[in-house]
């Protein structure tokens, strides 16, 4: 399989389990939206809620900078500038949701 059908399969995968995932978000922040402080760190420090938006995070992050590649791949015709502007989007996508999960793993009640 070559580099292209793998991005295509990888995003058509990613997009498919990001779809619960994304109405899990909506409801749940539908729920805590007009709730205080105290109730929205009482959602997030569930094991279960913490699992969840960590798995979405790290899905929305991963299909977003595939998304993105392609757009490079598009409209980016130097090699060295699209070789770098992915390789910055990827590190990029690594690094937000790692720091936003740890976060959200070391909150206390």
């Amino acid at each position: 399989m070559n580099n292209v059908t793998k991005k295509w399969v990888l995003l058509k995968v990613s997009s498919a389990i990001l779809v619960p995932l994304m109405c899990w978000f909506i409801i749940n922040f539908v729920g805590i939206f007009d709730k205080d402080y105290a109730d929205v760190l009482g959602f997030f420090s569930t094991k279960s809620s913490k699992i969840l938006f960590s798995l979405f995070l790290i899905l929305a992050f991963f299909f977003s900078a595939l998304t993105i590649s392609e757009i490079f791949e598009d409209y980016i015709q130097d090699e060295k500038i699209k070789n770098v502007a992915n390789k910055l989007l990827n590190i990029f996508a690594i690094i937000i949701p790692l720091i936003t999960i740890m976060g959200i793993f070391n909150l206390t009640v």
